[in-house]
């Protein structure tokens, strides 16, 4: 199955954007589509609350990673400010991904 991006305007993809494709292409209801792409990024998103990596095929890996406190820098003034430790998203490419964005 492959969808057509043709119909969009604006240059981000949006989650109303996936549920218009979802209702104009293949055909379910328009509430269907965006309870779809609710639950879809809800899913994900708990996931990587729960600490865990999403690893989604031919797209790439969500890893949360978990950084040390640090010491830095303020650019403006030059003083040292503390950088607690935080969690972050990282996202890492498939290599099918790479590899299409690389013959485009």
């Amino acid at each position: 199955m492959q969808l057509s991006f043709d119909s969009i305007d604006t240059p981000a993809l949006t989650k109303a954007d996936i549920a218009l494709l979802l209702f104009d292409q293949i055909g379910l209801n328009k509430r269907e589509s965006k309870d779809f792409i609710d639950a879809f990024f809800e899913l994900i998103v708990t996931e990587l609350v729960a600490g865990r990596d999403v690893k989604i095929s031919g797209l790439g890996n969500f890893e949360v990673r978990t950084k040390n406190a640090r010491p830095g820098r303020n650019p403006r003034t030059g003083e040292l400010v503390p950088i607690s430790a935080r969690r972050v998203i990282t996202f890492k490419a498939s290599g099918i991904l790479k590899e299409k964005i690389k013959n485009q």
